[in-house]
């Protein structure tokens, strides 16, 4: 029943079958050829497959027992996984081995691909493994290389003022005027060497003429502080661009992906002349909230006012919105937390005036007659 054809197995059907009687192995192979033969034409007949090459080699194992046959049909098949599917199903529709009535089971497709692929992921595991400890440098080898990257972004003094700066300052034709010593040594380490700090609100001799002699960028914080740093270097240098941290961040507190996007979106000079950065205007609010600020912060407590700014308690904030709830005539809530929904809600069911916190939640909706304000807001 073997083919002279070299099989490509792709997918073996296992199969487990229960003969009611004695039967050999010629008369399984009987019945799966016979009973499955023209139930879906010439393309899925077992013997013209098995000619063909496309199945090879029907195995049979079995025993008999107590008048009973039992064992196991293995094909295995180069066909796609439709047709050897339903060359499964078809096996299960054999109900008479010999004269002998039975019941045959599919156990499982075996894709042989899968087994392929962990043997080739395993040894590919192991290929890896080998060549990273090959290829892995000695310990003499790191610190060399960890003392040579450590030296390279050692800061320097340059000019007579001896400002802070990079090691490329010099041979630059390019430079990065910042502000302090701290935003130097962040752009050193993420390998920007060409990088000056002013280190004051008085634009030094040394920053001047070296915008006169190299292309200079400003990046300055993006904060008050640059705006006036900003202005003064307007005023006595010809920077060419100008860069700003993100609004409210330093530079020297940039990560490496924020320092490429601000550099990226460096404006010429002229266009940073209307660039202004909003300037925050303290609120003014009853004395009691400044101070109760200034104690709360950090805390993670609450502190409830009446309307004549008299505190009635101070608790932790996990225990706020119970106690809100519990509690007639607050007029301010000040507490070290976040402002959700529920506590505004909350606080206008009790006629609450003010809530003070650290910040504010997204998309708060605020009733009217209630003011909400974060600490930055209230202090001095």
């Amino acid at each position: 029943m073997g083919s002279s054809q070299t099989v490509t197995v792709k997918y073996v059907i296992r199969t487990k079958f229960e003969v009611e009687g004695v039967v050999e192995k010629s008369d399984v192979i009987g019945a799966v050829f016979g009973q499955t033969e023209g139930l879906f034409g010439s393309e899925l007949d077992l013997r013209g497959l098995q000619k063909s090459g496309r199945i090879g080699r029907i195995e049979i194992n079995l025993q008999s027992k107590q008048d009973k046959t039992t064992g196991t049909i293995l094909i295995p098949t180069s066909l796609d996984r439709v047709s050897t599917a339903i060359i499964a199903a078809s096996l299960e529709s054999i109900d008479r081995v010999g004269p002998c009535s039975s019941v045959i089971t599919l156990e499982k497709v075996e894709d042989l691909r899968d087994a392929k692929r962990r043997t080739i992921i395993d040894r590919a595991k192991k290929i890896l493994h080998e060549w990273t400890i090959e290829t892995l440098p000695t310990t003499d080898e790191i610190f060399r290389e960890v003392s040579k990257t450590l030296r390279m972004v050692k800061v320097e003094k340059y000019g007579p003022e001896g400002l802070t700066a990079g090691p490329q300052v010099e041979e630059s034709k390019e430079i990065l005027i910042v502000e302090g010593r701290a935003d130097v040594i962040n752009l050193l380490k993420y390998g920007i060497e060409n990088a000056i700090a002013v280190q004051g609100a008085k634009i030094p001799r040394t920053i001047i003429n070296l915008c006169r002699k190299k292309k200079a960028t400003a990046f300055l914080d993006g904060d008050r502080g640059g705006d006036l740093i900003l202005k003064e270097l307007m005023q006595v240098t010809n920077i060419k661009y100008v860069a700003r941290a993100p609004q409210g961040k330093e530079v020297e507190e940039l990560n490496g992906k924020q320092i490429k996007t601000a550099l990226k979106n460096k404006a010429p000079v002229e266009k940073a002349k209307v660039k202004k950065f909003k300037e925050r205007r303290k609120i003014l609010v009853p004395k009691q909230i400044v101070g109760a600020v200034g104690d709360l912060e950090g805390t993670l407590e609450a502190v409830l006012l009446n309307g004549k700014m008299k505190q009635i308690e101070r608790l932790p904030v996990s225990g706020l919105a119970e106690k809100l709830n519990q509690t007639d005539d607050v007029d301010t809530v000040v507490f070290d937390g976040v402002i959700t929904q529920r506590l505004v809600d909350i606080a206008s069911q009790k006629k609450v005036t003010h809530i003070v916190a650290a910040r504010i939640s997204d998309s708060i909706k605020q009733p009217l007659g209630m003011r909400l304000l974060t600490f930055t807001d209230v202090k001095e």
